[in-house]
């Protein structure tokens, strides 16, 4: 398990091998390549693929989650700026007078200040807390009716969650950890360099953890955590657009005993309608008429999404392009309202004509006259 004691001596970015402003995503993928590649299964009895698939359980520990994530980061920044010195004073803290001298400095009082420890030589380590549960990200395609009525669809997660054999203690069951002879649980000991002054560093027995797993669990080697995958039902509402993430609380990675569960991020993708569209809570539809319905006015029938059809008045004279507004007739809005179907009339051009249609459309030619219909652009150019 991973302390935030650990954090200022550790590059955990550097052991999945990501960049530090990578994504979730190529975290997890990273860490399931590097956990697959060392895991003790396909390397038994070699103590470096064993103690390399921890360090990478350890990683992924605090990288996995946003919340930790973040807070690495921050403890990480923090304790760089006093890795060249200490701005100020000569030689003391910052702003000081040189009265505190590097001898007199113990690094566990700046960790302890970072990390809420108790600080101080000799203090004890805090216990540690319950792991809140990873967040989770994944994918769903739903059809077009699903985006506008909304949906309950199953949905299949995986993620590492506590070791179901040694409920995350990382100790093989029966036995427990036992705390660490060296630091006595504190995750700290203290050495000297060059004999000048004195140091305080995550203990190099325990590796900061204040407790040794003498016995590791055979499930999940040590780490704690194991791979599970369930299915969940997630509710998807109604509206919901192409691409859009949706986060759902509490339902991600399950947390440690008496920890609130992670969260789950889902990309809904709405799979095209080969008639609808969607604008807002309305939809929207283009409908073809033919050349005499439009210059005569006609009454047509629309198709809707989920009902009968509507009738909608084309009045005589509508162009390519007119939109009718039939109320009531489209997507679903919030309070189970429905939006309105938008139609927009298309003038089809009949490509080949009978002789009657041929004769019929050269007697309205004649009928016409010379009017030009062209006639107001070559004035609008004149000026």
């Amino acid at each position: 398990m991973s302390n935030p004691s650990d954090w200022a001596t550790k590059d955990y970015y550097k052991t999945l091998g990501v960049k530090k402003d990578a994504s979730a995503a190529d975290i997890k993928k990273a860490y399931r390549k590097l956990a697959r590649d060392n895991h003790p299964d396909s390397h038994p009895g070699d103590t470096a693929a064993e103690e390399r698939f921890k360090e990478v359980s350890e990683a992924y520990s605090v990288l996995g989650s946003a919340e930790k994530r973040k807070e690495y980061d921050e403890q990480r920044s923090l304790f760089g700026q006093f890795k060249g010195g200490f701005p100020g004073g000569g030689g003391g803290f910052p702003g000081g007078g040189g009265s505190t001298t590097m001898n007199d400095f113990d690094l566990s009082d700046l960790l302890g200040g970072f990390f809420g420890g108790g600080g101080g030589r000799g203090g004890r380590r805090r216990q540690p807390q319950p792991r809140r549960g990873e967040d989770l990200e994944s994918e769903a395609t739903i059809t077009f009716q699903q985006s506008v009525d909304g949906a309950t669809l199953p949905l299949r997660l995986t993620s590492d969650e506590a070791c179901p054999t040694c409920h995350g203690t990382g100790a093989e069951p029966g036995t427990v950890p036992k705390v660490c002879p060296k630091c006595q649980g504190s995750g700290m000991q203290t050495g000297t360099s060059g004999g000048v002054f004195a140091m305080t560093e995550p203990c190099s027995q325990c590796r900061g953890r204040g407790l040794i797993v003498e016995h590791p669990c055979s499930t999940c080697s040590g780490s704690g955590r194991a791979p599970s995958s369930r299915t969940i039902h997630v509710k998807i509402p109604a509206g919901v657009k192409d691409g859009q993430r949706i986060k759902l609380k509490g339902k991600g990675g399950k947390g440690d005993a008496g920890a609130p569960n992670g969260d789950l991020f889902l990309v809904v993708h709405v799979e095209q309608h080969p008639l609808f569209g969607r604008k807002g809570s309305d939809l929207t539809v283009t409908v073809p008429v033919a050349f005499d319905e439009a210059a005569l006015g006609a009454q047509i029938s629309v198709p809707t999404l989920d009902g009968p059809p509507v009738k909608i008045k084309v009045p005589a004279g509508t162009p390519t392009g007119r939109t009718f507004r039939a109320r009531g007739k489209g997507g679903t809005k919030k309070g189970g309202e429905r939006g309105d179907l938008l139609v927009t009339i298309e003038v089809q051009v009949p490509r080949e004509l009978t002789d009657e249609q041929r004769a019929a459309v050269e007697a309205f030619r004649a009928a016409r006259g010379s009017e030009d219909p062209r006639a107001s652009l070559f004035d609008a150019v004149k000026g």
